[in-house]
């Protein structure tokens, strides 16, 4: 999604789909009120009886093709409607919008579908050697990654003004980079797609690179070991000059609020006049229902329905061992005697990489993980504490 004119073209279009979707599901709860099937009956699938089924289906229709006639119409103005990029607030409400629905977004040809991007200073890098030596004009040795979590994008690490990354390039001299990807696509999917991108800004780098670390926010964590994962077995070179790793709040064995999600769409299924209200939960994106074990490689999700409860079957995926990982969990709890509630989103050992089972669990050394009391989820973007224990790590 490039212009106000795609950005126009793509609202549009996902109103007019949203109108014939709640049209059809009000329909559904139609139909199950109307032939009663009991509470726990098995819910009824088709078209609501006589004249309000054919009322039903007019409506739905008429959303369709006015739609398709809206977006045509809106395709042809798009020249002339600027190349201006979308606004700050209207930049967070797409990443939120694609990390909850990209599937729908792809499925249906949707413009707003937010593609992967390296970027500095707020624009997309152009990872030739010519490009980067003009934007960074005298390019530092090292080098931080800073990736987002579910639903955020890369304005999103300025936070009450501050910015860890931009405190990492004052205060050690780190050349910065932001990586924006779509959260609601698989983990590993945008894990292949960013060890790529490593490997061209690597390559084209325009001074001897000696160190390049990565910093991941909640599921940016994830992203970041699955560009490990694959960027090895691709035999990337960028992963030679990795050498640190920083965790804050990455649900690396899942979070508890995505499974007690997957068990309240089963209850929804179960009752046919709340049955159609389980369609809605099921437009979670893929990269949603990923956080539910920390899904970070292709097979976790293979060939499965990924809304159907098939227990922790993730393949086994350790830490890269040339380079550094440290962890840091926030608690809610004002000391860490209670700890163990974690942020409000991920618990404590899920984001320190503890695990009861021995080969699950990253085994870092506890001089590598930290609790930050009185810190949720988001603050950990901001914590003072926080950026100090990291910028101690990156040292």
């Amino acid at each position: 999604m490039e212009t106000q004119g795609a950005l126009v073209r793509g609202l549009s279009k996902l109103a007019f789909e949203a109108g014939a979707g709640l049209t059809e599901l009000v329909e559904s709860m139609h139909l199950n009120i109307a032939r009663s099937p009991g509470v726990f009956g098995a819910p009824l699938e088709g078209h609501a009886p006589g004249i309000a089924g054919l009322v039903y289906r007019i409506v739905s229709g008429a959303f369709k093709l006015t739609g398709g006639a809206v977006d045509a119409a809106l395709a042809a103005l798009e020249p002339f409607l600027g190349a201006a990029g979308p606004s700050p607030q209207m930049d967070d409400a797409l990443a939120a919008l694609n990390g909850v629905m990209v599937d729908h977004l792809v499925a249906t040809g949707n413009p707003l579908a937010i593609p992967m991007r390296l970027r500095a200073d707020g624009e997309e890098l152009h990872l030739a050697r010519d490009a980067l030596a003009a934007r960074f004009a005298r390019p530092s040795r090292r080098i931080v990654v800073l990736v987002h979590g579910l639903c955020l994008s890369d304005r999103n690490w300025r936070r009450k003004a501050h910015d860890h990354g931009a405190a990492l390039a004052r205060d050690l001299g780190y050349a910065l980079i932001y990586l924006r990807y779509n959260s609601g696509l698989h983990v590993s999917t945008n894990g292949q797609r960013f060890a790529d991108l490593m490997e061209r800004l690597v390559a084209a780098w325009p001074a001897e690179l000696e160190e390049v670390a990565i910093v991941g926010h909640s599921m940016g964590g994830l992203v970041a070991r699955s560009s490990c994962l694959y960027g090895g077995e691709a035999k990337r070179a960028w992963l030679a000059k990795l050498q640190k790793l920083v965790f804050l709040g990455t649900p690396h064995h899942g979070a508890p609020a995505e499974r007690a999600g997957q068990w309240i769409d089963a209850l929804l299924g179960k009752i046919p006049y709340t049955a159609p209200f389980a369609r809605l939960s099921r437009i979670r994106s893929a990269g949603v229902t990923d956080l539910r074990y920390g899904f970070i490689a292709d097979e976790d999700w293979e060939g499965r329905d990924r809304h159907e409860n098939s227990g922790d079957t993730r393949r086994i995926v350790p830490l890269p061992k040339d380079a550094r990982s440290f962890a840091i969990a926030g608690s809610i709890a004002p000391t860490s005697a209670g700890a163990i509630v974690g942020d409000g989103l991920v618990t404590t050992a899920s984001a320190l990489g503890r695990h009861n089972d021995p080969e699950r669990d990253l085994s870092l050394p506890e001089s590598q993980r930290w609790v930050a009391p009185s810190v949720n989820h988001l603050e950990l973007l901001n914590s003072p504490s926080v950026y100090e224990k990291m910028r101690s790590w990156l040292s």
